[in-house]
């Protein structure tokens, strides 16, 4: 008798035994990018926008309070009026890591500057978001009309002027990320967005992309639709909510603006988001909330904010 005869396997056992390796192969598959999703959520970092006013207050005090929280990371939003290097110090008493730092234009300071303050930071990325003169520009009135009176031909500009900072950056050991508003999904007459000619127009390679999900949402765009549309180049995002308006709104008009909201109280689905976040290679998030702060102080939207993430983590 032969080994098959010794050892007969039924078809029906065969097939089984098929579907539930193939169901071992697909959980296997499927399991790390849930713990990725979780990592995500449980070692968020926080924006520190959010804080602002408090950092020039008091910044060791404030750096503090946010290490205090549970956060361990966060992404820098200027240096409060300090040197680049009294910042780090700051950020080192307190226990915090700066991945990523923002480049906010300062009159007399070139875009190169903050690369070197990037550096002294300790950030692998430097962010931009729409960059443009912002000389004349006194008011968040002038602010609006500037960014509403930009043609798609002042995009491409644009976007060159970012592929310029993405080698520079790449030159000092830093990688470029692009940030977006609500502003950059507003839809061209030829059914474009803003955002899609500024992807289309920079090199990948030396702009990589941190997607704020609630100026996405309000613009009318899903991030997770981002997420699968711009997979790889996804590094990082931005987690904040706001007050569900019912319509898209692309326009940055502070008398139009939605409640900014903890997260949450709001009606993103973060956990859909994070699911779909790691696929997309994103390496970190960023909580971030917009003032004015309604119901809570600022810090104590960062733990809300905080918690919230540990809760689906």
């Amino acid at each position: 008798m032969n080994q098959v005869s010794r050892n007969p396997v039924s078809r029906r056992r065969f097939l089984k035994q098929g579907a539930i390796t193939t169901a071992s192969a697909a959980l296997l598959a499927v399991l790390p990018k849930q713990a990725q999703a979780k990592s995500l959520a449980k070692s968020t970092g926080i924006q520190l926008y959010t804080v602002n006013k408090e950092l020039g207050e008091d910044l060791a005090g404030t750096l503090a309070k946010i290490a205090a929280i549970g956060y361990r990371t966060v992404e820098s939003a200027g240096v409060a009026g300090k040197s680049a290097a009294e910042f780090r110090k700051a950020l080192d008493d307190a226990g915090l890591k700066c991945p990523s730092s923002h480049i906010f234009p300062t009159p007399g300071q070139s875009r190169e500057t903050f690369l070197e303050t990037a550096k002294t930071l300790g950030s692998k990325y430097v962010v931009s978001s729409v960059m443009f003169k912002m000389e004349g520009l006194k008011s968040i009135d002038d602010y609006v009309k500037a960014i509403l009176a930009l043609t798609q031909d002042d995009y491409k500009r644009m976007a060159g002027e970012l592929n310029d900072l993405g080698a520079k950056a790449k030159s000092a050991g830093l990688q470029l990320a692009y940030h977006n508003h609500n502003t950059e999904f507003h839809k061209w007459d030829d059914g474009r967005t803003t955002y899609e000619i500024l992807m289309a127009e920079t090199d990948p390679s030396l702009v990589k992309i941190e997607i704020d999900c609630g100026w996405a949402d309000l613009g009318g765009d899903s991030p997770v639709a981002l997420f699968k549309k711009y997979a790889g180049r996804v590094k990082m995002l931005h987690i904040k909510d706001f007050v569900a308006v019912g319509h898209p709104l692309t326009e940055m008009n502070v008398k139009e603006m939605p409640e900014s909201t903890e997260l949450g109280k709001g009606h993103m689905d973060y956990r859909k988001i994070l699911a779909a976040a790691p696929a997309a290679g994103v390496e970190q998030i960023f909580v971030e909330q917009e003032p004015p702060f309604v119901k809570f102080t600022a810090l104590e939207a960062a733990k809300a904010d905080y918690d919230y993430l540990q809760s689906i983590a």
